[in-house]
Parts: structure tokens; C-alpha cells; sequence
């Protein structure tokens, strides 16, 4: 067992991962890095929406690709606002992003399902597919 960290080690520790990701439908490579937790709050919170009863999906992956795409420096390049664009472009290029975004950030599968399960009634039927 190793020793205790002080809150000045674990503030310290840049636990960010990132990965670069060659974009073929865009002509280039990005880096995407792992969701912070404010940032994993976030995309989950706009998703949820504020009464809690029904989930918001349009742009789902444009909000994951503007949460975690990053430059040289680490610092978002997108913003907010361009969610709706990132949303237009190819959706084949937002799954490959949202993939590694997902995976870098530790979200499973089975967190993307809850999220998208609660809204719903109970269709055990239809989760055969996959």
C-alpha cells in the first residue's frame, strides 16, 4: 500500500489524459482528452435537464466533442456555442470522438445507458440489440 496524499499532491497531479485521434472526415488529427469532473457534471446535467424527468439528447456527441477536444495547450477549442454546428458535421466523426472521450473519461457504456434509461418506460425488449 503506497503513502497518503496531501491535498497539495493530488491538486498538483495533472490527471487529465489525452490522445490524439485521427479525423479522416475532416482531413486531420485532434486531441481529446479524458472529461473533467466538472465537465462530466456538465454534459450529464444537460442531458438531465432540471426536472429531472425528461432527458435532453439532441447533440449528445457535439456536446462531448466541445467538452473534450483540446489544443496543443490543453484549453477547449470549442465553445458553447458551437454546439449546434459541431452537431451538423459528420456523425461518423462524432462517434469516433465521443468513443475515445467516453473511454478516456471512464464513462462506461452502462453510464451512457442509465442516463438514457431513466427517461424512458422499462423496454427490456429492445436491449437484446446491440
Amino acid at each position: 500500500m503506497g503513502e497518503y496524499l496531501s491535498r497539495e499532491q493530488i491538486l498538483a497531479v495533472q490527471d487529465c489524459k489525452i490522445e490524439e485521434v485521427d479525423v479522416p472526415e475532416w482531413g486531420g488529427i485532434i486531441r481529446v482528452k479524458a472529461l473533467s469532473g466538472t465537465e462530466r457534471d456538465q454534459l450529464e446535467a444537460a442531458i438531465i435537464g432540471k426536472s429531472g424527468e425528461e432527458r435532453n439528447y439532441n447533440n449528445l456527441r457535439a456536446r462531448m466533442v466541445a467538452l473534450t477536444v483540446v489544443d496543443e495547450s490543453g484549453d477547449l477549442i470549442f465553445e458553447t456555442k458551437d454546439i449546434a454546428a459541431l452537431g451538423a458535421k459528420n456523425a461518423r466523426a462524432l462517434d469516433r470522438i465521443f468513443d475515445v472521450g467516453q473511454r478516456l473519461s471512464g464513462m462506461t457504456a452502462k453510464d451512457v445507458k442509465e442516463l438514457v434509461g431513466k427517461s424512458k418506460p422499462d423496454r427490456s425488449a429492445d436491449s437484446s440489440s446491440g
